[in-house]
């Protein structure tokens, strides 16, 4: 017997593609925010959406890749819909960034945690180069706080680290393990630490 080979999801192209994939997401995330991730059904999420179960899994070819794309979405409509100050230093910038993020997500438990699940799966299964801070969502936002527009190995590394601080705080946060408020102490030290070289010129 032939195994078919992992197909990579398709990217949509047109307007009728795009719209079709944002109501998936949106039917993932509403779904997502009242069900614990293990009962969401993708049959589901097509239904909702109004989409074939094909036309679903051409998109997103699991419910990890499904709840992790959710979770890029997440990040960029909070990114796009915070207000701006152009001369705001990045220290201050990357700390209202990450921890306005974590507030966001944690009004909707359930799904970020169906999000936090499906984005470490397809984090294990991804390459070393498909998780560099350029090619993630979090990670491309701060290379622009800190002004990367050709990151440095030690620009990369500086970012990874602060987005490896911020989610295992978030994931601490939404566990128990850890309060909101010790998580926001940590998050500013951390950025604190790690952007100081960037406050100033460079």
């Amino acid at each position: 017997m032939r195994i078919a080979e992992a197909r990579a999801p398709a990217s949509p192209t047109s307007k009728n593609q795009v719209a079709r994939r944002a109501r998936i997401l949106h039917a993932a995330a509403e779904l997502g925010a009242r069900n614990r991730f293990d009962t969401v059904q993708m049959h589901e999420v097509a239904k909702d959406a109004d989409v074939a179960i094909a036309t679903l899994y051409r998109y997103f070819p699991s419910k990890n890749a499904l709840f992790a794309a959710v979770f890029q979405a997440e990040v960029t409509a909070y990114d796009k819909g915070r207000p701006r100050v152009l001369d705001e230093d990045p220290i201050a910038q990357a700390t209202d960034l990450l921890v306005g993020l974590s507030r966001h997500l944690l009004r909707r438990p359930l799904l970020t945690a169906a999000m936090i699940q499906g984005s470490t799966a397809e984090y294990f299964a991804a390459t070393a180069a498909e998780v560099e801070p350029a090619e993630n969502t979090t990670g491309g936002i701060l290379l622009r706080i800190i002004g990367a527009d050709k990151p440095t190995e030690r620009d990369l590394s500086v970012v990874r680290l602060l987005v490896h601080c911020w989610w295992g705080a978030l994931v601490s946060t939404l566990s128990g393990q850890t309060t909101p408020e010790k998580a926001k102490a940590d998050i500013g030290l951390a950025v604190l630490l790690l952007l100081a070289p960037y406050a100033g010129p460079r």
